[in-house]
């Protein structure tokens, strides 16, 4: 969700996107091409599929490059990201997944 956030608060189209992430996952299933091979299957046997859905709307428009970078090893863009993580999840500032409430989660 976090990298959705991101790419929704941009507000031009014309700009050179690069997304910093310690989630090795959502980073490789873009730099692999797997996100476009389980597109192309509806992504049977997926979870989070109304994220991923989201997610390329977002990726298609703005054609962002991924990086990964490792968590919890003295990144300071990371470490603060981390921070504000914590902080939003404690003072309940996180827009509730409600497709993961609906139990929605298993495309």
């Amino acid at each position: 969700m976090a990298t959705i956030a991101a790419l929704q608060a941009l507000k031009r189209k014309d700009l050179d996107v690069h997304i910093y992430s310690d989630s090795k996952y959502v980073v490789d299933a873009v730099n692999k091409g797997w996100l476009f091979g389980w597109e192309k299957k509806d992504f049977k046997g997926k979870k989070n599929v109304d994220l991923w859905r989201e997610f390329l709307v977002y990726y298609r428009h703005f054609k962002p490059t991924l990086h990964w970078v490792k968590g919890h090893n003295n990144h300071p863009q990371n470490e603060r990201c981390d921070i504000l993580a914590v902080e939003a999840y404690k003072f309940g500032s996180l827009k509730p997944d409600k497709a993961f409430e609906r139990g929605e989660t298993d495309g």
